[in-house]
């Protein structure tokens, strides 16, 4: 009996400790005073053949007012029409600080999980 109740207690935990996490990863959370900078790329996966949204691997150093090249990498879901190149300066935002939690802003560039063009209102 014992064994049974704390094996339903593992796995209470577990499952409560997944809803969490899952809920905490759902949408970008405001920065609070966050920083701009420009994110120089060293490296980027190959163009697919494929069109519409792919996924891209990029690397590279990000510069800002309190961070001089940082390095970075990321995986995001990109246009193939906009299909970043090395070498390209792409502005990006972090919280102050905290380079490793950055945000590109590029108009190639989608969520990394169920990203979905959004609805023109009037169709």
């Amino acid at each position: 009996m014992l064994l049974q109740l704390i094996f339903v207690l593992v796995i209470g935990g577990a499952l409560v400790a997944a809803i969490m996490r899952f809920r905490g990863s759902r949408g970008a959370a405001p920065m609070v005073a966050p920083e701009s900078g420009m994110l120089h790329l060293t490296g980027v996966s190959p163009r697919p053949d494929a069109t519409g949204e792919q996924y891209v691997t990029l690397s590279g150093s990000i510069s800002g007012p309190t961070v001089v090249a940082h390095e970075v990498y990321g995986r995001f879901a990109w246009d193939v029409n906009q299909w970043p190149s090395i070498g390209d300066q792409i502005p990006v935002t972090y919280p102050a600080g905290k380079p490793d939690h950055w945000q590109l802003a590029h108009p190639g560039v989608r969520p990394y999980f169920g990203s979905r063009q959004q609805r023109d209102p009037g169709n």
